[in-house]
């Protein structure tokens, strides 16, 4: 039986105990400021990007690994004899996957896998980990793609932005939009639809008040999870995080309700104080 190596990008949020405790592979992602082109999670993390970004006054670019970084990950676990299967960010937010995908033709078939998460963030990760305990059920890379694909429909992705400051800088919203949303304390809140980002509806007022909206949003759901794992994820949220943890541990019946912090990839396209609950509903 072939050994198999699980990888993600770094946009997969993934906590640091996971990644250590299922030996998870991560490629990074890039932050591009000017010339220079920072590792995300490596070369710099999301406090330092933020003070950048002060500091500066403009948003970084965001760049995909390219098919070299790949190989240079992939090629030594292949070198040790390891089938590698890559879940990736969505395919409609990113190079990342067609990237991967012309790494993975370097190597013999079956080799390196490549699969569209359809999403981001941690609604990548949730799929990373149901990956790794699949290795761990014993399941080969094109069983354990099959279940991906079952589950990958099911993942319900929702994150509430603080400030509209980081969408305008990074094109996504106007002046006006800006102007507007910040004068009336307009929080959008934004869902991962077919792979891409998408605004779902906007809460005026304070951010509480939005949060407890999502929170509702997802506590309503809570007869549809699979009741293994939710994930509040978030960027410099960590008072209200641990709240969204506790008020989900008690009110769903979650094995694990887990938190983790966004990567600058995440971070400079949503900005600080942003804030999600992910999870799977049951497939």
């Amino acid at each position: 039986m072939s050994r198999i190596k699980i990888f993600a990008d770094s946009t997969s949020d993934l906590p640091k105990e996971w990644i250590h405790q299922y030996d998870i592979g991560i490629v990074p992602l890039y932050a591009v400021f000017g010339d220079e082109s920072l590792k995300d999670g490596v070369d710099i993390v999301p406090e330092e990007l933020y003070e950048r970004v002060k500091t500066e006054g403009r948003l970084p670019k965001t760049a995909a690994p390219s098919p070299a970084d790949f190989m240079a990950c992939f090629g030594p676990y292949i070198d040790e004899g390891y089938d590698i299967l890559f879940i990736s960010l969505s395919s409609e937010l990113s190079s990342t996957y067609q990237n991967a995908l012309l790494a993975a033709s370097e190597y013999p078939d079956g080799r390196v896998t490549v699969f569209d998460s359809l999403n981001l963030s941690t609604g990548i990760g949730l799929q990373v980990i149901k990956a790794v305990r699949a290795v761990e059920e014993g399941l080969s890379v094109p069983e354990i793609v099959n279940r991906l694909t079952q589950i990958r429909p099911q993942v319900d992705t929702e994150f509430v932005i603080d400030t509209l400051d980081y969408l305008y800088m990074g094109g996504r919203c106007s002046g006006m939009q800006n102007l507007i949303g910040s004068l009336l304390k307009i929080r959008p809140v934004i869902k991962v639809t077919d792979g891409k980002m998408t605004p779902a509806y906007k809460v005026r007022g304070k951010r509480e008040k939005a949060m407890d909206q999502m929170l509702s949003n997802a506590l309503s759901k809570a007869y549809e999870m699979d009741n293994d794992i939710i994930i509040v994820v978030h960027s410099m949220c960590e008072d209200d995080a641990p709240y969204l943890q506790k008020v989900l541990q008690e009110k769903t019946n979650a094995k694990e309700v887990v938190l983790a912090t966004a990567g600058c990839v995440i971070s400079s396209h949503c900005g600080p104080k942003t804030i999600g609950i992910i999870y799977t509903k049951s497939y």
